[in-house]
């Protein structure tokens, strides 16, 4: 079967010989792009003409149809991903009336090059790293400013993603928190903390409800994170599982009376392991392990005070103080069925994420930094 011809073909076809008919050099894949991205400079020109000549109502030279006029070009130059830096030179109008649209105003990069910087801002690259890179890869030079221009330009999304509408209902919210620090604007770089939310819904989806950055913890800081959730559509959590954020039970009481506050459970014995004696600690692991898996919150009780009076539990007696003074945020985990019990009995999703988010957090702007990587 005869292959169906491309006009497309034909087009590159005199291109190429137009172009050595003119004494270009065509002979690397970098000698094709340069044509390419210079091609790629006069098509805007051209467009952008076209703009201009249907903005005035005439062609160039023809009768004038209005008091406005062409006033000459402008040059600009647009970065591109994939063919590096693109000369252009955009139209003016004597009364500066002209809004073009193939290129709008103030538009430096063309169509995918944001989304490149942001995909690097993403894997944690530095400033200077994504300048380097892109000089690298596209012989394109960048400033320091520019990149963050590229990168603040979220941060409008970043507000609307924060305050997008949620389900009414969540099976299960884990919270949790990771440490960072973070320079502030004067230059000094201070300790914070970032909350994160990530919700199961009633369909079994997880999503990441928000973050939200603080100095520390508190009812009156955690009142005004739920008030939020509320005013964004949760009327209903099922269950909260947390690691002992401080005001966390208060003002979840407060806001959601109904729902059930549970201390993870892994998190409870890697601080009940956290002092062990290396020769002690699978003993001691192993210890823990009835009470967690027992049947119901009496059956687990037994198995806490056993532990209590054994060798074990009175050489490291803070153990059974941790799970006695947590017991009530521990109990409501043994009313739930198997399938249950393992959604909530570790927030490994959540620590996952926060793992991938700390890979990526360095000194920089946080709240930008961590919605590139959670998008």
């Amino acid at each position: 079967m005869k292959r169906k011809t491309d006009p497309l073909d034909s087009v590159a076809g005199q291109i190429l010989e137009n172009a050595k008919k003119s004494g270009l050099e065509i002979n690397t894949a970098e000698d094709a792009e340069n044509l390419m991205a210079h091609m790629l400079g006069r098509l805007l020109t051209q467009m952008l003409d076209g703009e201009m000549t249907n903005h005035l109502g005439y062609e160039r030279g023809g009768k004038r149809v209005t008091e406005n006029e062409r006033n000459g070009h402008s040059s600009k130059t647009l970065k591109s991903s994939s063919l590096g830096n693109i000369r252009i030179d955009v139209p003016r109008d004597r009364k500066g009336e002209f809004e073009p649209r193939v290129v709008p105003k103030h538009k430096r990069q063309l169509a995918g090059f944001e989304d490149k910087v942001l995909a690097l801002y993403a894997r944690g690259l530095s400033t200077r790293e994504i300048q380097g890179f892109l000089y690298d890869e596209y012989g394109m030079e960048t400033s320091a400013e520019f990149i963050s221009d590229v990168t603040d330009a979220i941060l409008p999304e970043v507000e609307k993603w924060q305050n997008r509408p949620l389900d009414p209902f969540y099976t299960t919210v884990f919270f949790d928190a990771i440490r960072v620090k973070i320079r502030g604007d004067n230059g000094i770089v201070t300790p914070k903390a970032v909350h994160l939310a990530l919700g199961v819904n009633a369909q079994g989806r997880k999503e990441v409800l928000g973050m939200w950055v603080a100095d520390n913890e508190s009812a009156k800081y955690w009142l005004k994170v739920f008030t939020e959730l509320k005013n964004r559509g949760v009327s209903d959590i099922l269950i909260a599982v947390t690691d002992g954020l401080k005001g966390m039970k208060e003002a979840l009481e407060a806001a959601f009376p109904n729902t059930l506050l549970q201390t993870c459970i892994v998190h409870l014995i890697r601080n009940s392991l956290k002092f062990v004696g290396y020769k002690d600690y699978k003993a001691v692991a192993g210890a823990l392990k009835p009470i967690y898996r027992a049947v119901n919150a009496a059956d687990a009780r037994k198995e806490l005070d056993a532990f209590a009076q054994s060798e074990l539990g009175l050489r490291y007696p803070y153990i059974a103080k941790q799970w006695i003074d947590s017991w009530d945020k521990v109990i409501p985990f043994f009313d739930f069925s198997p399938n249950i019990r393992r959604l909530i009995y570790t927030t490994n999703a959540i620590e996952s994420l926060n793992r991938d988010l700390r890979k990526v957090i360095k000194t920089r702007r946080v709240r930008k930094i961590l919605w590139v990587t959670l998008r």
